[in-house]
């Protein structure tokens, strides 16, 4: 049995969908459902049993003799993903220290153990985009959410676990399943409901030379593609830590017009102010070092367009459709 915690979000679910399609059901999906409506992605999914990341959090602390018995692995999706988010001692608690025990376990059970990273540990860039472990210790966060991330990941380096655990750093990753996700969904869902209600789209003013309005540039890659890539890593045994993008940046002018070209309408931007609040944490490039990961990770990704195609026409459109086995 493979536990996937965060299996009602937005990777979480995609993967048990995936590994549903893969005709693999003995499942154990944690999450903390809450009031919000991420429970949707979890109904029409197969899995063995539903726990509560609480309740999940304790039976490893205290060593259940089922727990070792049934699982084969843990993929760690479960973790707070705002990066607005203010409260510094619940991301260290939640994403930070719940990680580590988790981890831990599964070492010492020889369980597998592949957790979700962020670009979002890069910064602003300047320490460059590359998976190599020796870099990680120069990378600068701009916000407390990669800063968690970040702490995770310089734990896991200084303990020397990198060849015996995973991470995976998901760049811009959009796509069915992310409609809980409110401020932090991608903005090709944004766009969508906005160009339906005023056939125009909103993008950001660019503040840094260099850069035209709507040319601040994103590796976005497709939800169908991390999830491969993530069950690739779990999968063949590979250990260390992996960009997850495409290897290619993007700009939000590109991603705007996919986004009209797949509902069929023309393309109208109108560039706003951005908040004074975000404009020195607002990366202006990504994009994902892939030399590691695409060295034995062969199979071919969606382009931009074809994912926002896919996603739109065949989720979006109808009503919000969900990854659903």
């Amino acid at each position: 049995m493979i536990a996937v915690t965060g299996a009602a979000g937005f990777i979480g679910s995609a993967l048990i969908d995936e590994l549903n399609r893969r005709g693999i059901t003995d499942i154990l999906a944690v999450d903390k459902l809450g009031s919000d409506d991420r429970w949707k992605n979890l109904n029409g999914l197969k899995f063995t049993d539903y726990e509560e990341k609480d309740s999940f959090l304790k039976r490893v602390v205290f060593q259940d003799p089922l727990l070792k018995q049934q699982l084969t692995g843990i993929i760690h999706m479960g973790a707070c993903s705002s990066t607005t988010e203010t409260d510094a001692s619940y991301l260290i608690e939640n994403n930070y220290k719940y990680s580590m025990v988790l981890a831990k376990w599964c070492l010492r059970e020889n369980k597998r153990f592949v957790y979700a990273s962020s670009a979002a540990t890069y910064g602003d860039g300047t320490a460059g985009f590359d998976d190599n472990h020796d870099g990680i210790d120069a990378l600068r966060p701009l916000n407390m959410y990669g800063y968690s991330k970040q702490l995770f990941d310089m734990w896991a380096l200084r303990a020397n676990l990198l060849d015996k655990i995973a991470g995976m750093k998901f760049f811009n990753v959009y796509g069915p399943n992310e409609y809980h996700k409110g401020d932090m969904r991608s903005l090709i869902h944004k766009a969508y409901g906005q160009i339906q209600q005023t056939g125009r789209l909103k993008l950001f003013k660019s503040y840094r030379d260099g850069y035209r309005d709507g040319e601040q540039k994103r590796d976005f890659i497709y939800i169908k593609d991390a999830v491969n890539m993530t069950l690739h890593v779990y999968d063949k045994g590979l250990n260390g830590i992996f960009n997850a993008g495409t290897g290619e940046a993007r700009s939000w002018n590109s991603l705007a017009e996919a986004v009209f070209r797949a509902m069929d309408l023309p393309v109208k931007i109108d560039y706003i102010e951005m908040p004074e609040a975000i404009r020195d944490k607002y990366q202006y490039f990504t994009r994902a070092k892939m030399d590691k990961l695409f060295a034995n990770y062969t199979a071919k990704l969606h382009t931009l367009e074809d994912g926002i195609n896919d996603y739109v026409r065949n989720y979006i459109a109808k009503d919000g459709a969900r990854l659903q086995g």
